[in-house]
């Protein structure tokens, strides 16, 4: 018997649908994909207007969210003929990192940032940045594809005035799939979801607020729908819509977080 013996399990990250097909049905379960990362666009005007903005007015902290939002931030820079004034204000700014990806981006650039969320999670991060006053300090907060109200609002309500930079911006996928997902997550033949990224998590509820079952699916998933996510970060998007019980691994793989659920499962039946 197989660790997904009977199990049918989702993932909403199409690109690795034949890995996913492939270890699921070795591992004897039943597979499906549900593509949920959405079509993300780069508001190059918007853009714009942020970098230029953050050259004029000096912020207080800097805080960098992901390596490929940071990256992409200092591309459009540098398109405008603005990297060299970018990367002044950088070195010049106080920098909270999250993740081992901004470190490595950071490093290249020679830059060594103030605080380190080294736990790659904004819990992480907000935790780090409490330890200084926040009260009239103006930041500055980088992110990649979707907003982070929850992070930007906690950073007012500490008395903090915070700027979103955001270098791209995911657009909702193709909602035939998302709805057949949920749609099998309500009638319970869906046994498990694994999500591979933050947006995909945050597109799944927000399609489920728009059919107005978003309650209902996080009760499923709270008691017999497994959350899977691929690794920290993951988890915590999912958490921040509502998810409860969420599996992930401490390795950040595919085949980690489908083992992690394979054991789930396994002691499941046992008991």
């Amino acid at each position: 018997m197989g660790k997904l013996d009977g199990v049918h399990i989702a993932v909403t990250g199409p690109r690795c649908e034949v890995e996913f097909t492939r270890i699921v049905t070795k591992m004897g379960g039943q597979p499906s994909i549900a593509p949920a990362q959405g079509i993300t666009y780069m508001d190059a005007k918007q853009l714009q207007v942020q970098i230029e903005e953050l050259i004029r007015h000096r912020v207080d902290w800097l805080l960098l969210t992901t390596g490929i939002g940071t990256t992409a931030l200092l591309d459009q820079a540098d398109e405008l003929g603005l990297k060299d004034q970018l990367l002044t204000v950088m070195k010049q700014t106080p920098i909270a990192a999250r993740g081992y990806k901004t470190l490595n981006v950071l490093r290249k650039l020679e830059i060594t940032p103030t605080i380190i969320a080294e736990d790659g999670t904004t819990e992480g991060l907000f935790k780090a940045l409490s330890a200084y006053p926040l009260e009239g300090a103006k930041l500055a907060l980088q992110l990649y594809g979707d907003p982070s109200p929850k992070l930007t609002e906690r950073l007012r309500q500490s008395g903090a005035q915070c700027i979103e930079l955001l270098p791209y911006i995911h657009i909702m996928p193709d909602r035939g799939p998302i709805d057949l997902l949920i749609g099998q997550c309500l009638d319970g033949t869906m046994d498990a979801v694994l999500f591979t990224s933050t947006a995909q998590a945050r597109c799944v509820l927000q399609r489920a607020r728009e059919l107005n079952v978003d309650q209902q699916l996080l009760e499923t998933f709270d008691k017999s729908v497994l959350g899977v996510a691929v690794g920290r970060v993951t988890a915590e998007a999912m958490r921040e819509e509502g998810i409860t019980r969420v599996l992930f691994p401490e390795e950040e793989r595919l085949g980690s977080a489908l083992l992690s659920a394979g054991r789930w499962f396994e002691e499941r039946r046992s008991t």
